[in-house]
């Protein structure tokens, strides 16, 4: 079997466990790819090519271990891993060697993963850019902050890569590179042993070329094995588009992308695609998310602030100021709001809706020059905790990705996958069917 980097996560897992490939010939095949790539695209953090070889090998001799045998994996640079640096996209963190693996790194180790290296953070998972760039077109950005992860996916260097989303980290860099992309419920995935900015928002999840790659990818990483194996959709769920009241935002590539989802769920849902406007409660969603992360950054990295204020990015620092200048009291008003929020959505989800799509992106990837691009369309979502998966559906005016986010109620996140497989497979393109 030849091009084995291209074969997706599923893929390369049943071809492992029947033995029809070797890990060590798909870790090498991955490996040549970087030597080729990585000097443009600029994913990786680090890599521990002997380590990763020697475990392949071990487990090309021995019998196939977990839902992740033999499968390369990268992880983004904000999680721990006892073997690889681990320095959160700063110079503070240069060689810095955590005693442990992150909660969800031991699970996907544990599971036959092999790690095969750091892919590149911004500054502390904020807006800070790293040096990758976009696969499609290495003077745009791949988005932020799971850079690495995305680009390296999107690039066939590796199969499957963890990210994090605070803001819209996973959805954002999904959409930019043209891969799927899935942010989990909130409190999926444990955050243990993940450099943390804001407790209340933090959600981690991966990226995959499919959606069995994701829903693969998230089983092990929280446990949760049924999701291994997405159902089929044997009832017609409820689907909206919510443009969210920053639709005047979007771009014109963002309006095609919502009318080429709407026309390809029509064929999914219960009914007809119809509009819906969130609650009143969900007005000021977007606000909320920002001062509740930059509340809790200025008090998750005071210790670097107080201590290495030099080496912290003057974009950082700002974040971190204004954050310090949020009352404790507009804080604690702000997590009522947010609970607000989730109430009158899980009520939505109840009586009116089982999946909504929404933009993933103002539209294509900017340039590098102008940042990883505003995460304005993925800031609610992550607010109510919702599970939301990126599907790339079409492509901008300078021939980028465009992707729409799917989005299910709390804890839905089996539906959301069913769903999203399905309309992956109603798309009109045949490469873009592939993401099923």
């Amino acid at each position: 079997m030849k091009d084995l980097e291209s074969l997706s996560a599923t893929q390369a897992i049943h071809a492992l466990a029947r033995r029809e490939i070797k890990a060590s010939d798909l870790l090498l095949s991955c490996l040549d790819r970087i030597g080729q790539k990585e000097s443009l695209v600029k994913a990786w953090a680090s890599l521990g090519k002997e380590n990763a070889l020697s475990r392949a090998k071990t487990l090309d001799k021995g019998t196939v271990k977990g839902l992740l045998h033999g499968l390369p994996i990268g992880v983004k640079d904000l999680y721990d891993t006892y073997d690889l640096p681990t320095a959160y996209g700063s110079p503070i963190y240069a060689n810095h060697y955590p005693a442990t693996d992150a909660v969800s790194i031991a699970l996907m180790r544990q599971a036959g993963g092999i790690i095969l290296g750091k892919t590149k953070t911004t500054e502390f998972a904020s807006f800070k850019p790293s040096q990758t760039t976009n696969p499609h077109n290495p003077s745009h950005t791949p988005g932020g902050s799971s850079s690495g992860s995305a680009a390296a996916v999107a690039d066939f260097m590796i199969p499957l890569a963890t990210g994090s989303q605070t803001a819209g980290s996973i959805i954002r860099p999904a959409s930019f590179c043209g891969v799927v992309g899935f942010k989990p419920s909130l409190g999926k995935i444990s955050i243990a042993g993940v450099k943390s900015l804001s407790i209340s928002l933090d959600t981690m999840g991966c990226f995959g070329r499919t959606v069995e790659d994701v829903a693969l990818g998230v089983a092990v990483m929280s446990g949760d094995h049924a999701m291994a194996k997405v159902q089929e959709l044997h009832n017609k769920p409820r689907i909206a588009i919510c443009k969210t009241s920053l639709w005047s935002l979007a771009g014109k590539e963002t309006a095609t992308a919502l009318a080429v989802a709407r026309h390809a769920a029509e064929s999914l849902c219960k009914g007809s695609v119809f509009d819906l406007v969130l609650p009143k409660s969900c007005n000021t969603i977007d606000q909320v998310q920002t001062r509740i992360m930059i509340s809790e950054m200025s008090r998750s990295l005071a210790f670097e602030k107080n201590h290495y204020a030099k080496k912290l990015s003057v974009q950082l620092m700002k974040q971190l100021d204004d954050g310090a200048e949020v009352s404790y009291a507009q804080y604690a008003a702000d997590l009522t709001s947010a609970i607000d929020a989730k109430a009158s959505i899980q009520k939505l989800f109840n009586d009116e809706v089982d999946i909504l799509m929404a933009p993933s992106a103002l539209g294509e990837a900017p340039l590098i020059k102008e940042g990883t691009g505003d995460p304005i369309f993925c800031r609610g979502w992550t607010l109510l905790g919702l599970p939301c998966i990126n599907i790339n559906v079409t492509s901008g005016p300078n021939g980028l990705p465009v992707g729409v986010q799917l989005i299910a109620g709390p804890g839905k996140d089996h539906l959301l996958l069913s769903t999203a497989r399905a309309f992956a497979r109603a798309l009109p393109d045949p490469v873009l069917r592939d993401q099923a």
